[in-house]
C-alpha cells in the first residue's frame, strides 16, 4: 500500500470485545491450554478478591458436564444500580468494558491481585456465551451474554433470595481455543494454592460429569504450603514462619531447610497472585536472609576471620514462600504481566520484618542455628570445590576432557554455535544411524550407553563422578549448576532423541530432570527439545516406495486408507529399527521433522511433580500414578510421564 493510498478509511476501528476477540494473546498470553485456564483464573480471582476483603469464606468452582465453568462465590454481589455516568447497570459495564470495576478505588479493596480491570471483559469476549446471577440486597438478578460478550438478556429479576454473591457460568468459544477442555489437575492445583495464601477460606472444586470433588482449606496457611512442598525431603528442621505488617504491606513468611536437597526454591507471592520473576518483595527477602545469617554467625564466632557465606550457599536446601499483601495504591509490576513486583517500597519492608523476627529466632533455637550455619559453610566449600574442579578440567585437563568425549561424540563441523543442535540418543544402534543420517555441519550426536542417573537431589560432586553427565557437560561447554552460563552453549538446541516407549519415556524424565535442576536457563530460553520419531510407516506391498509416516493410531487409520489395499504395517519400537534416511527424513531433517519444546508453564507445578515423580519415596510417586495414569494405553502413559 503506497503512501497515497493509505487514508483514514484504512484505519479500523474495534470496540473493546472486538479487540480482545482479535488479540486474545494480549489479554491472556496465548490460545492453549495455558490461556484457555487464564480465563477461570480471572473470575476465581474476583471471587478471591471479595474473600481477602472479608466478604465470604467459601468459592466453589465447577466443571459442568457440557465443557462450561461455574464459579461462585459468598462476597457482596457485583454492583446491580445503574452506574451515574453512562445510564447502564454498573454490572454490564464491568463484563463488557475494559478498565471498569471497583478495584480502582481503595475504598472498595484495601487490596486486590486485579491491577488493570480487564478480567471479567476478557473472560466474557472470548466466550461463546457468559450468565452472570448476583444474589444481594434479598434478590437474584441475572444478565446474559452470548458470542464473545454480546447482550442477549438485560439485567433482570428473576426472584427472591437470602443469600449474597455472584455466580459466573461460561463456554469458552471454540473459534477462538483449539482446545476448550479443561483440566482438572491444572484447576485443582491453582485452588490448592490459592487455600495456602488464604488462611480459613474454602474452595470446592466440583467436576460434574466424573462426579469427583475436593475441598481445600488450611489452619497454618504458609507453613502447610512448605511442608507441602517439603513433604518427600528430609528436614534440617521443624518450619519457620511469621507474619507481620510495615508501612501498610502485610509480610508472610514460611521456610524450612532440608538436608541432602541442593536446590533453592523461593516462591513468592504480591496479592496472591505468584511473581514467579521475583522482584523487590523477593530482594528483601534474599539480601536480609544472608545479612542476618552472616552477622549471627559472626556475632556467635561460627566464622573464620573475616569469612561471609554467599546467599546461593545460604539458600542451597532451603524451600521459603513469601507472600506480601500491597496496598492498591503502592501495587505496580513490571512490565505487562504481574510476573515481577516492582513496588520500591517492599524491598525495606520485607527486610524490616525478616529483621524484627529472624535473629531472635536464631537466638532461641541455637542448636538448629549452629547446624545451619555449619551446612552453609559445608555448601560453600563444596561449590569451591567444584569450581575448582571444572577450572582443571577446562584447563590443565582439557584434552583428556576432549578424547573422552571423541569417543562417542560426533561432533558438528560448523562453529556457529547457534544453529547448532546436540541430538542425545538412546543406544548406539540408534546413534549410529542417527550419525550416518545427519547434517554433519550442524548436528552433532550423542548416544547414550543405558539409562542416565536420577539428579533429583544430588550433589554437584556426584554429577561430576558420574561419566555420562560429566560427558554431557563438557559436550555442551556452558558448565553446569551456578556456574551454568547458556551463552556459552555450543548448541542452540538440545533435542532428546528416544525410543517411542516406557524405557525412551523414561531416559527423557531422567534427562530432563537433569537440565531442569544443573541447566534450567536451557529450558527457560526454549533451548531443549524432544524429537518425534513416528510410530509407523505404511507402505505399498506390490510398491514399497508409495508409503506414508504415522505419529498416532489415528494417522495410521487415515494413512491405511489412503495408501488402500495390499497395504503392509512397520511398528518402530526403536529407533534403531529406522535407517540413517528414514531417521534423518522423519526425525531429523529441520524440514520435515516434528519437534516438542521443552516449557515451563507453571514452576510450581513443575517443581512438585519433580518432587513428586523423580524423589526418593514411591508412595506420593504411586498415587499419583494410580490417579493420573490409564494403564491400558501405553501411549497415555508417555503422555503422562512426559509431562
Amino acid at each position: 500500500m503506497d503512501e497515497m493510498n493509505y487514508t483514514a478509511k484504512d484505519i479500523e476501528v474495534l470496540s473493546e470485545l472486538e479487540g480482545v476477540r482479535k488479540r486474545p494473546g494480549m489479554y491472556i498470553g496465548s490460545t492453549n491450554l495455558n490461556g484457555l485456564h487464564h480465563l477461570v483464573w480471572e473470575i476465581v480471582d474476583n471471587a478471591v478478591d471479595e474473600a481477602v476483603n472479608g466478604h465470604g469464606k467459601k468459592i466453589t468452582v465447577t466443571m459442568m458436564s457440557d465443557g462450561s465453568i461455574t464459579v461462585e462465590d459468598e462476597g457482596r454481589g457485583v454492583p446491580v444500580d445503574v452506574h451515574e455516568k453512562t445510564g447502564i447497570p454498573a454490572i454490564q459495564l464491568i463484563y463488557t468494558t475494559l478498565h471498569s470495576g471497583g478495584k480502582f478505588n481503595s475504598k472498595n479493596y484495601k487490596t486486590s491481585a486485579g491491577l488493570h480491570g480487564v478480567g471479567a471483559t476478557v473472560t466474557n469476549a472470548l466466550s461463546e456465551a457468559l450468565d452472570v446471577t448476583v444474589f444481594r440486597d434479598g434478590k437474584i438478578h441475572e444478565i446474559k451474554f452470548a458470542n464473545g460478550g454480546q447482550l442477549v438478556s438485560p439485567l433482570t429479576v428473576i426472584g427472591t433470595t437470602n443469600k449474597h454473591g455472584t455466580k459466573v457460568h461460561f463456554k469458552p468459544d471454540p473459534t477462538i481455543f483449539p482446545n476448550t477442555k479443561f483440566s482438572w489437575d491444572t484447576i485443582y492445583h491453582r485452588l490448592e494454592e490459592k487455600s495456602f495464601l488464604l488462611t480459613g477460606v474454602h474452595f470446592i472444586l466440583k467436576d460434574q460429569a466424573s462426579g469427583n470433588s475436593h475441598e481445600f482449606v488450611t489452619e497454618h496457611g504458609l507453613r502447610e504450603y512448605v511442608e507441602s512442598l517439603t513433604a518427600e525431603k528430609t528436614p534440617l528442621a521443624d518450619t519457620i514462619d511469621f507474619i507481620d505488617e510495615v508501612s501498610s504491606i502485610k509480610i508472610e513468611v514460611a521456610m524450612k531447610w532440608c538436608v541432602g536437597d541442593y536446590g533453592e526454591n523461593v516462591y513468592s507471592y504480591a496479592n496472591d497472585v505468584r511473581t514467579a520473576d521475583g522482584g523487590t518483595h523477593e530482594t528483601g527477602f534474599k539480601t536480609s536472609l544472608t545479612k542476618i545469617l552472616n552477622d549471627w554467625a559472626s556475632n556467635n564466632e561460627l566464622l573464620k576471620g573475616n569469612q561471609s557465606i554467599d546467599g546461593a550457599d545460604i539458600r542451597e536446601g532451603l524451600t521459603a514462600v513469601l507472600s506480601v499483601q500491597v496496598p492498591e495504591n503502592k501495587l505496580e509490576y513490571e512490565g505487562q504481566t504481574k510476573g515481577k513486583l516492582g513496588t520500591p517500597e517492599a524491598t525495606a519492608a520485607v527486610a524490616t520484618a525478616m529483621a524484627g523476627f529472624l535473629p531472635y529466632y536464631l537466638t532461641e533455637h541455637k542448636e538448629f542455628a549452629v547446624a545451619l550455619i555449619k551446612k552453609c559453610a559445608q555448601a560453600k566449600e563444596v561449590r569451591e570445590a567444584a569450581r575448582k574442579a571444572r577450572e582443571q578440567a577446562r584447563g590443565a585437563k582439557k584434552k583428556v576432557q576432549d578424547v573422552m568425549i571423541s569417543d562417542k561424540l560426533a561432533s558438528a563441523q560448523s562453529k556457529d554455535y547457534k544453529n547448532n543442535e546436540l541430538f542425545i540418543v538412546e543406544g548406539d544402534s540408534a546413534g549410529g544411524s542417527a550419525k550416518s543420517g545427519r547434517d554433519r555441519l550442524h548436528q552433532a550426536i550423542l548416544p547414550l550407553r543405558g539409562k542416565p542417573l536420577n539428579t533429583h537431589n544430588v550433589s554437584n560432586q556426584a554429577i561430576i563422578d558420574n561419566l555420562e553427565f560429566s560427558t554431557l557437560i563438557q559436550t555442551i561447554g556452558a558448565g553446569f549448576g551456578d556456574d551454568f552460563h547458556p551463552e556459552q552453549s555450543r548448541y542452540g538446541k538440545i533435542i532428546i532423541m528416544t525410543d517411542a516407549d516406557t524405557d525412551g519415556a523414561h531416559i527423557q524424565t531422567l534427562l530432563l530432570t537433569f537440565f531442569y535442576n544443573y541447566m534450567k536457563p536451557l529450558i527457560d530460553l526454549g533451548m531443549v527439545y524432544i524429537a518425534q520419531p513416528p510410530l509407523y510407516r505404511v507402505f505399498k506391498k506390490s510398491d514399497p516406495s508409495k508409503h506414508i509416516y504415522c505419529w498416532s493410531d489415528e494417522d495410521l487409520e487415515k494413512a491405511k486408507a489412503k495408501i488402500g489395499a495390499g497395504y503392509g504395517v512397520n511398528r518402530y519400537k526403536g529407533l534403531g529399527e529406522m535407517n540413517a534416511d528414514q531417521l534423518a527424513m522423519t526425525t531429523m531433517n529441520k524440514k520435515t521433522r516434528v519437534l516438542c519444546q521443552v516449557k515451563i508453564e507453571d514452576p510450581l507445578l513443575a517443581e512438585k511433580r519433580i518432587n513428586t515423580l523423580m524423589g526418593k519415596d514411591a508412595g506420593p510417586r504411586w498415587n499419583w500414578i494410580q490417579e493420573n495414569v490409564t494403564f491400558n494405553e501405553v501411549d497415555e502413559f508417555i503422555k503422562e510421564v512426559k509431562k
